[in-house]
């Protein structure tokens, strides 16, 4: 049985997309609402490992231009503080299952952490 964690807000769209797609496909999600608690630095980490920073912020989203960040140059480290801080720079929803990881809406990623065909 696959174990699947979406690291994501209740409010979020993309979000509830993830979540409606594994449990039409009657899979267990364990959501974990960033509003409420934040990620792990170390949750944090293996998503960067995988995507790179640059692929994980929503550089369209209200969040990133409200915050200035297209004119600003941080360091990573400044990054993902700010990131830790408002989880709304990322592209969520962020969905772990095992050692397969996506970020944002990407259907084909879920179906493949299903061992489903992408298509």
């Amino acid at each position: 049985m696959v174990n699947v964690q979406i690291f994501g807000m209740k409010n979020s769209q993309a979000t509830r997309a993830a979540e409606r797609f594994f449990k039409e496909r009657r899979i267990a999600v364990h959501l974990v609402d960033l509003k409420q608690k934040p990620m792990a630095p170390g949750e944090i980490g293996r998503f960067v490992q995988r995507f790179g920073l640059t692929k994980l912020l929503d550089t369209e989203g209200k969040a990133y231009i409200d915050a200035g960040l297209k004119y600003l140059k941080l360091s990573d480290t400044e990054l993902l503080a700010r990131i830790e801080r408002d989880p709304k720079l990322l592209r969520l929803p962020l969905v772990r299952a095992g050692k397969q990881l996506s970020a944002g809406h990407d259907e084909n990623s879920w179906k493949a952490m299903l061992g489903a065909p992408a298509g």
